[in-house]
């Protein structure tokens, strides 16, 4: 299993050069297991309200894409969040955190270019 990182997700869907050679393998390999988790969607929803993230398209649209491409949702747990509280702070992004703690509980492979995830152990491609 392969959890996006929100920037990730958002370039894989925009086809932006920033993604990594690596992370494009794994996404466009229909047999992975990609999803992306609900923190992501809810990052990219305030982001958008508030100015601090433009899209050419809507939250809405970005739904519908996921589903084209297969890419689930990943639901916030109980158990995530308990795992996010014990987790040491170096990094202060809550989405960052939630997402973390969910890759580690969920022994997937966190797809970020985000150095700091390497920083909790969880495994990590970019």
């Amino acid at each position: 299993m392969y959890l996006l990182d929100t920037h990730t997700l958002l370039w894989f869907l925009e086809g932006d050069e920033q993604l990594s050679k690596p992370a494009k393998d794994i996404l466009k390999n229909s047999q992975n297991t990609i999803v992306v988790s609900i923190a992501s969607l809810w990052e990219i929803g305030i982001k958008t309200s508030i100015g601090k993230l433009n899209l050419a398209y809507s939250l809405e649209n970005v739904v519908e894409n996921m589903q084209l491409q297969n890419i689930q949702i990943l639901p916030i747990r109980p158990i995530h969040i308990i795992k996010m509280t014990t987790l040491p702070f170096h990094h202060r992004d809550p989405f960052d955190r939630i997402i973390i703690a969910q890759g580690i509980i969920e022994k997937a492979t966190i797809l970020s270019r985000d150095g700091f995830f390497k920083d909790y152990g969880c495994d990590l491609i970019w």
